[in-house]
């Protein structure tokens, strides 16, 4: 008896499924999307794997977030973590190809400078700084819905996740959820438990200044919520705080 028609067909129908599961796990997702035109989100996967972490490490619950409306956002936050984090937010649809081409040069010149080092002092480990070209709504997109691992398939999902949001939700819209949700501290999420946490003040008072420091904070606030007012964090927000003016709010 010949199984291999039987065995093709097993598969093909198999396959079949697989591709009728994706396919719904994207309805799901664009129905998420969707949803967040009129209801906040109540956590993101990051977030509640944050949780999850401090709770197994530490034996803690640590989780600090208020949403708060756009309209109670300082406009200088808005505009700070614009000129820090995405400068060309409000014009592309949702990635920024250019950006990704320079981060990708940068990492190849920074890989090369490293392995330079490494053949100059080989008992001392050199690890080259990666930089991202990941826009805001690619970094809304990673929080929202995925996990940390770094794969192509993952970073497929995330491609398709962001054209979803970028098309589904206004650039306000984006703004307002990333801005309620990214991470400013170890169990600190939002801009109003920020606003708090650091300068004592709501949101919607925060100065260009301090929203600058807020802004500079963003690729690792874990490491610079340690001393936020380092020597590194001042600089740094001086820069952006010169590139403010220039930016446009959507």
């Amino acid at each position: 008896m010949n199984t291999r028609p039987a065995a093709l067909s097993h598969l093909l129908r198999l396959l079949a499924l697989l591709m009728l599961c994706a396919a719904a796990l994207q309805l799901v997702f664009v129905a998420r999307i969707a949803l967040m035109n009129v209801l906040a989100p109540q956590s993101t996967t990051f977030q509640r794997s944050e949780a999850w972490r401090l709770l197994v490490e530490k034996r803690q619950i640590a989780w600090s977030q208020a949403w708060v409306d756009a309209g109670r956002i300082s406009p200088h936050l808005k505009r700070a973590v614009i000129a820090s984090e995405d400068a060309g937010f409000a014009e592309h649809g949702g990635v920024d190809w250019d950006a990704i081409e320079k981060a990708w040069e940068r990492n190849q010149r920074a890989e090369s400078r490293a392995e330079k080092i490494q053949q100059r002092r080989p008992t001392r480990p050199v690890i080259a700084k990666v930089v991202g070209g990941s826009t805001i709504s690619q970094q809304l997109a990673k929080n929202l819905f995925l996990s940390g691992e770094r794969t192509v398939l993952r970073k497929g999902q995330e491609l398709v996740l962001t054209l979803a949001l970028e098309t589904l939700l206004p650039k306000p819209r984006l703004l307002e959820i990333y801005l309620n949700n990214v991470e400013w501290g170890e169990g600190l999420f939002g801009a109003q438990a920020a606003a708090r946490h650091y300068f004592r003040v709501d949101a919607a008072r925060l100065s260009a200044e301090q929203s600058a420091r807020l802004a500079v904070m963003l690729p690792a606030p874990k490491r610079f919520e340690k001393n936020p007012s380092s020597a590194y964090v001042l600089d740094r927000s001086a820069t952006i705080l010169a590139r403010m003016g220039a930016v446009e709010l959507p």
